[in-house]
């Protein structure tokens, strides 16, 4: 036994010290939290991963794990694998619950771009008629979420290979000095947006004091004169007054670490804890200038794609950087073609249900749309007499609109939507559903074919969404047009940068991304500044700019109280001990949009970091102009104006009220308690001379 036992030891082991140059990615990682179905007779799901410079794909191996529907005729059904545009695998269904294929990885397998293109397709079979498998239910194939991609860790190629344009995508956090200047702020939240748009990590931000050692791979950001002594001596490069710089430090480096590691025993992943000495690579990107002035240069490149995505080398002075957008009719964003919004143009063909989909954003409009018209324009085979063919819409899995084809091959098709049934985050499919003639049906397989013409196919926005109030469900869009400032107050300023970066990358997540925000500190703001520009404050629950927001649904500076008006019990109320991100947007005082977040409790970055992100997910209402949120992910949502009833400030009643508001139950309770003892005395008393009269 104990033989038994040392060799099944010896075996983990041995596959952890080899899985310690191996990178396991699932496909959970790379963000399909559940399993991935895949529908009907012939369908097809497609994965991507963009490889980093620190991996070798030569020697690598994808694993994908998948769970055929138990009504499938196994004989019958195939699944078929291609990575890129090159079919790897195809093979029949075996007996098994869970099937499982392991294909090697070269380097010829990844697009010029470093994205790995994973592809599964299915050819199912449940009945020996395959007319009669068109629309049955039970075909199905999902893809398991935890399917891997195993990347074999390289530090050969790795000083050629990671250079400024590429780095941005193995970044995990953004550091900043101690005591930040607005400078600085600006900057991580700059890096903050371009990291969100290169990968889906979470992206930590930290002072530079609280940096921790296993952080590795990092932005530093602040000029050359801030940077911690530590760290400064890494750059090689020193840039001159009024020059920015970008530069990227690259080492290798020992660790000893306890490594985690995934191993594939018996079909399953199970993670194996070793102790062991680790060969990394070391990469810090310094966000950085000579003095202020180079400094906003650096800065300002950061906020352009171009210009990073060209720098191929360790190292960029900076000295000219603009971000000049010269917005036409067609780049106000009031009518986006299908290609704009990242349409593809597939080729389909088949029979039953061939779909197209797209995902679109209020935000990639100029300003939140009342009305959307969806156009689609397509060529498709005519079809025959007897033929069935019909185009249908769907958004957000609702069908819209259908309408049946005909032997023209031309569609040309509309439909208007209004701000009912779409949301902040759409999806639109396109469905051409083909039945050929009765008797016809083996025949026909590849007869029909369709392809959606994305560059004349669009999307408009008839009518702006107007109301008397903001709400959360016109951010970011509210900010699109006029200039925008972010104002912060100075106490608050280091725990507001993971905030600021979230704020940025809305403020420029979608097609034509130009919104270039200004920062200050609160204590400068002047009045005519708060009329003439849209505002973004994140304050301190006492900062008196808060008093210059008359308009705003909830005064954060006071005490208050919100109750459900339903049975008038409280929902929550404010408090200095619970760490709470508090946002509200509202109307300021010239119709500008105007957003205010502050936050509470010991975890100040936290709170305000939860904030940011509740009021930029898909909220279920319209009209929520007030979000409470904690760190624990936890949000509540309210709709307050100058009439609601289920706001109540606390500090405008007496001591005595307060006490009376506080403890009125026991007050009652206890006066009952005494009514019920003073009548039970006087019934003794009574009952006792009652006794004494008899007698």
């Amino acid at each position: 036994m104990k033989r038994i036992l040392s060799i099944l030891a010896f075996i983990l082991l041995s596959s952890a010290t080899f899985a310690q140059s191996q990178a396991i990615i699932s496909f959970k990682a790379m963000g399909h939290n559940d399993d991935e179905p895949i529908f009907g007779m012939s369908g097809a799901s497609s994965f991507y991963y963009k490889i980093t410079p620190n991996y070798e794909v030569n020697g690598s191996k994808l694993v994908i794990y998948f769970e055929p529907s138990q009504a499938l005729i196994r004989e019958k059904s195939f699944i078929n694998l291609s990575i890129g545009s090159k079919p790897v695998y195809s093979g029949k269904l075996t007996r098994d619950s869970i099937q499982r294929i392991a294909i090697n990885l070269t380097r010829a397998d990844v697009s010029a771009d470093n994205f790995l293109k994973i592809q599964v397709k299915t050819l199912l079979a449940i009945s020996n008629d395959q007319c009669k498998d068109l629309d049955n239910p039970a075909m199905w194939l999902k893809v398991k979420n935890y399917s891997y991609i195993s990347l074999v860790k390289s530090n050969k190629n790795f000083f050629n290979n990671v250079n400024v344009s590429n780095c941005f995508d193995s970044k995990t956090a953004i550091v900043y000095p101690s005591n930040p200047t607005l400078h600085d702020l600006k900057a991580v939240a700059w890096a903050y947006a371009r990291l969100k748009k290169t990968n889906q990590h979470e992206i930590k931000v930290f002072e530079a004091k609280n940096l921790p050692d296993s952080v590795r791979n990092y932005i530093m950001v602040g000029k050359l004169a801030s940077i911690p002594a530590a760290q400064r001596p890494l750059i090689k490069v020193t840039p001159q007054n009024n020059q920015g710089l970008f530069y990227l430090h690259k080492s290798i480096i020992s660790v000893t670490d306890t490594i985690t590691t995934l191993v594939d025993f018996k079909g399953r992943l199970l993670p194996v804890k070793t102790i062991g000495l680790e060969t990394v690579p070391k990469e810090i990107l310094f966000i950085s200038g000579g003095d202020d002035a180079g400094y906003e240069k650096t800065i300002t490149a950061l906020g352009n794609m171009n210009i990073l995505n060209s720098t191929f080398g360790d190292y960029l002075l900076v000295n000219k950087a603009q971000n000049t957008f010269f917005k036409t009719i067609d780049e106000n964003r009031s009518k986006l073609s299908l290609k704009q919004i990242g349409g593809v143009g597939d080729f389909m063909s088949g029979i039953g249900s061939l779909k197209s989909s797209f995902n679109f954003k209020n935000s990639d409009f100029s300003f939140t749309p009342k009305e959307v018209e969806i156009r689609i324009i397509a060529n498709y085979s005519s079809l025959n007499p007897g033929d069935r063919g019909f185009f249908n819409i769907y958004l957000n899995g609702l069908l819209l609109s259908s309408e049946k084809l005909d032997a023209s091959g031309k569609l040309n098709t509309a439909v208007t939507i209004n701000r009912y049934q779409h949301h902040k985050y759409n999806t639109l499919e396109a469905e051409f559903r083909f039945y050929p003639t009765n008797g016809n049906c083996n025949n026909s397989f590849t007869n029909f074919f369709a392809e959606i013409d994305v560059d004349k196919s669009y999307l408009e926005s008839k009518n702006p969404f107007i109301t008397s109030d903001l709400s959360f469900y016109q951010y970011p869009e509210a900010f699109n047009s006029g200039t925008t400032r972010i104002v912060v107050s100075k106490p608050f300023a280091k725990y507001a940068a993971g905030a600021m970066g979230e704020i940025i990358y809305e403020l420029n997540n979608n097609i034509n991304a130009n919104n270039f925000p200004e920062f200050i500190y609160s204590d400068a703001v002047e009045a005519p500044e708060l009329k003439k520009n849209n505002i973004i404050a994140l304050l301190t629950k006492d900062d008196p700019l808060l008093n210059e927001f008359p308009d705003a649904p909830i005064k954060f500076n006071r005490n208050f109280r919100l109750y459900n008006t339903d049975n008038n019990t409280v929902v929550y109320s404010l408090s200095d001990t619970t760490s709470n991100g508090l946002a509200q947007i509202f109307y300021g005082r010239s119709n500008n949009a105007t957003l205010v977040l502050t936050a509470t409790g010991k975890h100040l970055a936290e709170a305000f970091l939860a904030a940011s992100k509740s009021i930029t997910e898909q909220l279920s209402t319209l009209s929520s102009n007030v979000c409470i949120s904690d760190v624990n992910n936890n949000k509540y949502l309210f709709n307050i104006n100058k009439s609601s009833e289920n706001l109540e400030y606390i500090d405008t009643k007496s001591a005595l009220t307060r006490f009376w508001d506080n403890y009125n139950l026991y007050i009652l309770l206890g006066i009952l308690v005494l009514i019920l003892l003073s009548f039970l005395y006087i019934r003794s008393k009574v009952q006792k001379s009652q006794e004494l009269f008899n007698d």
